[in-house]
């Protein structure tokens, strides 16, 4: 299948899936706008693709005014690419005994009001254009409250929410919003865990489905299936069932150590 863009921009290049996807997307001539907080990382990014095919952008997209300045430049250049994917995330853990305030502001501050900053400066520029398309990346930890997920899942579910109250109204301005809810995938964050992540896939092969994604019209890109529609039936569980099947999986364990993707 040919892609229907020639061009795109991944925030949260420097590792994971944003990172593998830069590669993919570059490796079938697709030139990549790659964005992420560490310069070094970029860099190294480009240097392992073709020659040209991918073009570093440092931005901290907690940051609103340096996200509007990016924009703006590549507007002012007429260059927004044709597909954008806020593929950028932090993820540490937390329970009961560990609410701590900053971390979960932290984690808002990039997870969720990062994206909410690059929409708010991108929908204005796709409204006139009267096209677009925007790849928002959660996480189908997004779909219920989990164990040692009090700061992640939360701003996960923020993302979901955000996009379906969105979509329909974007979708009538010609913009193609989707939203990327991923199982377990192989990166530094997973690799911290200490507990079983069932169906786990590697970065390529979770690039290589979300390109396929991309080149579709679904609104939700979701994989692997044989995992996450197990995560969709449990939502709609009542209480009483959930929490019970949440025991038994966790063991009613009240501390958690490691980091989730």
């Amino acid at each position: 299948m040919t892609a229907p863009f020639r061009s795109a921009w991944i925030i949260g290049a420097s590792s994971g899936i944003g990172r593998a996807l830069a590669c993919l997307l570059a490796e079938n001539g697709i030139r990549v706008t790659a964005s992420a907080r560490r310069a070094d990382a970029l860099d190294n990014l480009r240097d392992q693709a073709p020659a040209g095919a991918i073009i570093p952008l440092p931005l901290d997209i907690s940051d609103p005014a340096a996200v509007t300045a990016a924009v703006r430049a590549m507007n002012d250049r007429d260059d927004i690419p044709d597909v954008v994917v806020i593929a950028a995330a932090l993820y540490e853990q937390a329970d009961a005994d560990g609410l701590n305030p900053d971390l979960f502001s932290k984690m808002m501050a990039v997870n969720y009001l990062g994206a909410v900053n690059l929409l708010a400066a991108l929908v204005p520029i796709l409204t006139k254009r009267g096209r677009g398309h925007i790849a928002v990346v959660s996480s189908v930890a997004g779909y219920r409250g989990l164990p040692l997920a009090a700061t992640y899942g939360p701003t996960k579910a923020a993302l979901i929410n955000l996009c379906e109250s969105l979509q329909p109204q974007l979708a009538g301005r010609g913009i193609h919003l989707q939203i990327i809810n991923p199982g377990f995938v192989e990166t530094p964050l997973t690799d911290k865990n200490r507990f079983a992540m069932p169906c786990m896939i590697s970065p390529e092969d979770a690039a290589r489905r979300l390109y396929r994604g991309l080149q579709s019209r679904r609104f939700e890109v979701t994989f692997p299936k044989r995992f996450t529609w197990i995560m969709k039936a449990m939502r709609i569980l009542p209480y009483s069932l959930y929490f019970a099947l949440v025991r038994s999986v966790t063991g009613a364990r009240r501390r958690g150590d490691g980091t989730q993707s």
